[in-house]
């Protein structure tokens, strides 16, 4: 009798080979193809170890599918028939090598369970083919049972096709995590599921062999499609995890689902209702469900996830750190708002627990990216504080590392800063912020092509963050090249629409570019979605250069107003009040006071170019004409953003009464990618700029 003849029995599992056919208490299951095979050949040989190569080449033919596939595939059984991977009453993992069926199972010839079965049903179907009996038979002709015979077996092939199709695609072990749905009736605890996501895909990203795609942030995944198939062929991955979270007092709900990209089938889903004490344990248990669909189970790998899932065991510390960390996303798009609320909660995650590492290297990179903003240099001394105590609580904590790394590039302390990132890079979910810092600190030494380097490897591993784009976009712009530029910013706002900066930056390129409508267009659209100094102030810009100095004048003011920590707003103002000789007396209270509060700033970051520069015409327009030409000398010397550096020189050797000097300078902001449209419209160097001479030549 063949193996296909047999039906075996295992607990309340009946499996019958020859019908293709599983039930469980009674209840027909459905599993895949591969799997239902692989469940065979372990029933056939119960009690002795398959070893991997065997089962690829019994179920698949051959063994160039990846491990990964095998491991799925046996998860989806364990699902099916009720086991469990750590303490398994049918299928044991035997660790490197394979698996083995440990259950009792008996056979019985499938003739035998096809009486019983007709046997049970006789009297009904009695009844009823008597019924039918009085009714006369129709023959049919052979060619129509010909043609129906035909018809299925193409069905039967076809079905067998795609299937095959399906099943037999290699799949690496892989997964993307979406953001997580906040079903809480209170729209402010959105932060609570979005830092959920964040935590579970940074904890999967950590597990050596499973590929996780990279983030999606919440604003990215309503611009795309949400059908698993389109995702899993867009992010390259063979399964997408999604949940819901409902908070209710004390009390949490989530609803995690793991689908297959391959068939859009849900491969299992289960509800947590807890107390919210146990979070963490409900995140190691999602986490842990996930990778034994994808890998099965290694040893100590279960302890690694709950230890990442759990980096406090104070839950209003955790509570309180992903508010935290939901503004420090945000801190981009409104660096002084979302920075200081940023640090509001993760100082409270502090105060709840003192020693929570994670919390503290928040803090640090939150008051770095408001000093990166917005040049506020009491933010550096606060974030070097920060970052100290957070390597005092954990140093060997990458999160610690990453910010150590942000700290030392920002002061231009580029060997410490890489020796940190180099240490970064050991968490998976911390590589793509890492190649943008050594992305930021080759660009800082002039290196453009080697930055942009850094900055594909990081958009590569994160291709749906928009920052990665708007970092791409500003390193085009210093190296000259403005449509690849503006290129970048406009798939950055496609990513972020939302995002009021990004918009006022674009507008901002636009503006070089000479394209004065995009340029408004885009400024009033920042402006339409939150008023910003950078909006404001290009908007200036726009006005300016169109010879509107009073209405320059007075979008600079408000942008101070929403930004007085930033010294080159100040000088902004200066200038435009500067352009109009009934009110350029006001201007050298402006030049004097952002003179101030840059030199402050070019203490802590002696290496910032563009800077200097600046410093150096609010010193000519004081009258300071030494101080002015030792900083044009101090920001040559350093070698970055050449063409802004060299348009800014130009401009302050004019105020010294240099013509020849400007001439110079003008040349190499030419050179470096600076447009001519910029020289001919700055009421300072309209008179050196080509489309002014070859105006003047019109005339004469």
């Amino acid at each position: 009798m063949t193996a296909e003849a047999w039906v075996y029995r295992f607990g309340d599992v009946e499996v019958e080979p020859a019908a293709h056919r599983i039930t469980r208490g009674g209840i027909d299951l459905s599993v895949e193809p591969k799997a239902y095979a692989v469940l065979v050949a372990l029933l056939q040989e119960h009690g002795r170890a398959l070893q991997r190569d065997e089962l690829l080449d019994r179920v698949w033919g051959h063994r160039h599918v990846t491990p990964g596939v095998l491991n799925r595939v046996v998860a989806q059984l364990r699902k099916a028939l009720g086991d469990d991977a750590e303490h398994p009453r049918y299928i044991q993992t035997l660790h490197s090598l394979g698996y083995r069926f440990i259950g009792d199972v008996s056979r019985v010839p499938a003739q035998a369970v096809d009486a019983q079965a007709t046997a049970a049903a006789g009297e009904d179907a009695h009844a009823a083919r008597g019924e039918r009996s009085a009714r006369p038979a129709i023959p049919m002709s052979k060619g129509k049972l010909l043609a129906i015979a035909m018809a299925g077996i193409a069905i039967v092939v076809l079905a067998w096709y795609l299937r095959s199709q399906v099943t037999s695609r290699p799949l690496q072990a892989s997964v993307a995590v979406l953001p997580f749905t906040s079903l809480s009736s209170d729209r402010d605890d959105s932060y609570f599921a979005e830092g959920l996501a964040v935590e579970m895909h940074d904890a999967l990203a950590g597990v050596e062999g499973l590929k996780v795609a990279a983030q999606m942030s919440p604003g990215a995944r309503n611009t795309r499609a949400t059908d698993v198939k389109a995702l899993g062929s867009a992010l390259g991955v063979a399964t997408v995890l999604d949940a819901s979270v409902r908070r209710n007092g004390s009390r949490v709900r989530i609803s995690a689902r793991l689908s297959d990209t391959a068939t859009g089938f849900t491969l299992w889903s289960h509800t947590y209702d807890r107390q919210m004490s146990d979070v963490f344990a409900t995140q190691s248990e999602i986490a842990k469900e996930v990778v034994e669909s994808l890998m099965g189970v290694l040893p100590g790998r279960s302890e690694a996830l709950a230890k990442r899932l759990t980096p406090t065991r104070n839950v209003a510390a955790y509570d309180a750190y992903l508010k935290g960390l939901q503004h420090l996303r945000r801190a981009d798009a409104d660096a002084d708002g979302d920075a200081r609320h940023a640090i509001s909660f993760f100082s409270k995650a502090l105060a709840a627990d003192a020693g929570f590492a994670r919390a503290q290297a928040g803090i640090c990179l939150s008051q770095l990216r408001r000093f990166e903003s917005v040049r506020d240099v009491d933010a550096y001394r606060r974030a070097h504080a920060a970052c100290m105590r957070a390597s005092g609580m954990d140093p060997a904590l990458r999160e610690v590392s990453l910010a150590l790394a942000e700290m030392h590039r920002v002061r231009g302390e580029f060997g410490k800063a890489v020796a940190y990132y180099d240490k970064a890079l050991q968490a998976p979910s911390l590589r793509p912020a890492a190649y943008v810092g050594m992305a930021k600190v080759q660009a800082a030494q002039g290196r453009g092509d080697l930055a942009l380097r850094y900055f594909e490897q990081a958009r590569v591993l994160s291709p749906l963050d928009y920052r990665i784009y708007r970092d791409i976009g500003y390193q085009h712009y210093l190296d000259g090249h403005l449509q690849d530029a503006i290129a970048a910013y406009r798939k950055a706002t496609e990513l972020q629409p939302g995002d009021a900066r990004l918009w006022g930056s674009l507008g901002g390129l636009y503006l070089t570019a000479g394209d004065r409508a995009r340029a408004g267009d885009a400024f009033e659209r920042s402006i339409g979605i939150k008023p910003s100094d950078t909006a404001l102030s290009n908007y200036g810009t726009l006005k300016y250069q169109a010879g509107d100095y009073v209405a320059a004048a007075d979008l600079f003011r408000r942008a101070t107003l929403l930004e007085p920590g930033d010294f080159r707003l100040v000088g902004n103002l200066g200038e435009a009040l500067m352009a109009k000789p009934e009110t350029a007396a006001g201007a050298r209270e402006s030049f004097a006071r952002a003179a101030a509060m840059a030199e402050r700033y070019v203490q802590i970051k002696p290496d910032d170019a563009l800077a200097l520069a600046l410093l150096a015409f609010y010193r000519a327009c004081l009258g300071d004409t030494a101080a002015a030409r030792e900083l044009i000398r101090r920001a040559e010397a350093v070698g970055a953003e050449p063409g802004e550096v060299a348009f800014r020189n130009a401009q302050t050797l004019v105020l010294l009464g240099d013509a020849d000097g400007a001439r110079q300078y003008l040349d190499r902001a030419r050179r470096a990618g600076v447009a001519e449209n910029r020289v001919a419209i700055s009421p300072l160097l309209r008179r050196f700029s080509v489309i002014g001479e070859a105006e003047r030549r019109t005339r004469q």
